[in-house]
């Protein structure tokens, strides 16, 4: 399935509201001046406010993005390309899943499959 590809510009967040930042290791392929990002890139999630419901709540924010399904056509190095129809699950930092990632902005000049 194709959709337009994530840059390390493009903006996601975690299902709580949290901020996904992209740290690329791609520098070759750029789309719209920012480099595609990879499946192997690392995605960290500040301002995560999500708690665990209890008496007495606890902290469980979303850290980081692992990604299940990148694009199957499309890669740089070898390295699978994201684009908006990649799924990935928002993870706290004991490892345990929190829900998809959003991808609320991507390259709409740029597809990849």
């Amino acid at each position: 399935m194709a959709g337009n590809a994530l840059t390390t510009a493009s903006a996601l967040q975690c299902p709580h509201g949290g901020t996904v930042t992209i740290v690329s290791t791609n520098a070759i392929a750029l789309a719209g001046g920012a480099p595609l990002a990879l499946a192997t890139d690392t995605f960290t999630i500040a301002g995560c406010p999500f708690q665990i419901p209890a008496v007495v709540p606890v902290p469980s924010p979303c850290i980081t993005v692992q990604w299940l399904v990148p694009d199957v056509r499309t890669a740089v190095g070898g390295v699978p390309t994201l684009s908006a129809s990649s799924v990935g699950l928002c993870l706290a930092a004991t490892q345990v899943p929190q829900g998809p990632v959003v991808v609320s902005g991507t390259q709409a000049r740029t597809s990849t499959q």
